[in-house]
């Protein structure tokens, strides 16, 4: 070997540890993502369903008090979160169509962190799959955004003949079913997301990592251990009060639940909203042990941990069950951001964030350069100090009819008021004040008076936001 030769090697072997330092020093993300998860969270302050592993992410860091996702359905919420486009651009709004088939070369969050040296990894449900139908199958996966997936499946499967389904006629996916379950956390599916999480961040520690725990609860069917379902006697669990008239605040395209409550009496509803309580404590526990894992691996100074949900889920509000309707309970959803890189501790933010939001936080928060496609913005001066200057409205949006006829809402909310228009206003719009009613009782768009102004101006400025959306330049 010449000395040149061997003074390189020298210099190679050197450089080394600095060179393995500088990659095992880049901050990790840990996506913990639920399914059908509202607000109805301790940290959220709900006061009978107790979630402190939730909270310790909360307290790790900022929890988002007004973030709202940009469809209330599984696919087209979740695709816009892992593209970072809104329905409009990707054209998704069901649960069938793939995005590579509407928007084939763009750059997927996790695939960002790919392409710049990061592990990435899947457990669970993070693209859409159906719950339960299609548990232990890739579903509608994107397969380069990947380095590696596990499809758990569970003994909750097996169960599925004893649950008790007060909506027979619909499929269990889209049920108001559930059962109590004895069989051991770790034997459920939620339960096998923690575990082989928790197995290639212990395989991946030394080395950067996006690592996506994507769990099935609370969805329905609600199937979580008893143990979880003896946390809420039925006594304590109350229904949201209905009036017919409530049938009448909106244009008809705004109610999915038909007939109101589907026929549930008061037991059958406080048993159905148990039920889902059982399963948000559930994956709660779950959450605790991907937390604890953390810590005991030694990257928690260096991990950065997003909790999200895909969208909110009604439990009756306006005789309204699930999601798909552009009201508060279904349009909003937990987003808490905390870990590495957060510098506000604790803190509840009053902004109006959205779900797009995400992928430019946690690239810019890593280090990334952010792709130019991009229609949400990086939080991050919001986890610095979560009351700073904020003026960016949350749009969320449904598609209502059939293929001969679709009807689209969208609406857009901002920390006081939302404003929704169908058809582009031709079938109807809604204008609720959250200050004086907070429930969304009073759909003053057809009164005239001293919002009118401000809906105008509202709906001047979605019509606006949209226009920019429906962009994706370069992706099809």
């Amino acid at each position: 070997m010449s000395l040149i030769t061997r003074r390189s090697a020298l210099g190679l072997l050197a450089g080394a540890p600095f060179i393995q330092s500088q990659r095992t020093q880049r901050r990790n993300v840990l996506f913990i993502s639920t399914d059908d998860l509202n607000n109805d969270l301790g940290c959220y302050g709900h006061p009978l369903v107790k979630t402190p592993n939730i909270d310790q992410i909360a307290a790790s860091g900022v929890r988002f008090d007004r973030a709202y996702c940009q469809l209330p359905l599984c696919s087209p919420s979740r695709t816009s979160l892992m593209t970072g486009l809104a329905p409009d651009a990707t054209r998704i709004y069901e649960l069938q169509t793939h995005f590579r088939t509407t928007v084939p070369n763009v750059v997927t969050m996790s695939q960002h962190f790919h392409q710049n040296g990061y592990f990435a990894g899947r457990v669970g449900k993070i693209y859409h799959y159906g719950n339960p139908g299609q548990i232990g199958t890739d579903g509608l996966d994107d397969k380069v955004s990947w380095n590696h997936v596990v499809n758990p499946k569970g003994i909750d499967k097996e169960e599925e003949h004893l649950l008790t389904n007060y909506t027979p006629t619909r499929g269990i996916g889209s049920s108001l079913s559930f059962y109590a379950s004895p069989a051991k956390d770790e034997e459920h599916t939620d339960g096998m997301v923690a575990e082989e999480t928790i197995a290639l961040m212990d395989k991946h520690r030394d080395e950067p990592f996006f690592l996506a725990a994507g769990f099935y609860r609370p969805h329905c069917p609600f199937i979580a251990p008893t143990k979880y379902f003896d946390m809420f006697p039925l006594e304590s669990v109350g229904t949201v009060p209905f009036h017919p008239v409530e049938l009448e605040i909106a244009p008809k395209w705004a109610y999915f639940t038909d007939p109101p409550n589907w026929g549930l009496n008061d037991h059958q509803m406080r048993e159905v909203r148990r039920a889902y309580y059982a399963s948000i404590a559930f994956v709660d526990a779950n959450v605790g042990r991907l937390l604890r894992a953390v810590h005991r691996l030694g990257i928690a100074e260096r991990t950065t941990i997003v909790f999200w949900s895909d969208h909110g889920y009604n439990l009756g509000e306006h005789g309204q069950w699930m999601k798909q309707s552009l009201w508060e309970p279904s349009a909003r959803h937990p987003m808490i951001i905390g870990g590495a890189g957060v510098e506000s501790k604790g803190k509840g933010c009053p902004r109006t964030v959205e779900a797009l939001d995400i992928y430019p936080t946690v690239a810019s928060l890593c280090g990334l350069t952010l792709p130019s496609h991009l229609h949400g913005k990086s939080l991050e001066p919001l986890l610095r100090d979560p009351r700073a200057p904020w003026d960016r409205p949350a749009i969320t949006q449904v598609r209502r009819g059939n293929p001969q006829r679709w009807v689209h809402g969208h609406s857009i909310r901002n920390e006081r008021y939302r404003y929704s228009m169908w058809d582009d206003a031709r079938e109807g719009e809604e204008f609720y004040d959250y200050v004086t009613d907070p429930r969304e009782m009073r759909n003053v768009a057809r009164e005239d008076g001293a919002h009118k102004a401000i809906q105008q101006q509202m709906a001047a400025r979605l019509r606006t936001i949209l226009a920019e959306r429906r962009v994706a330049t370069g992706l099809g």
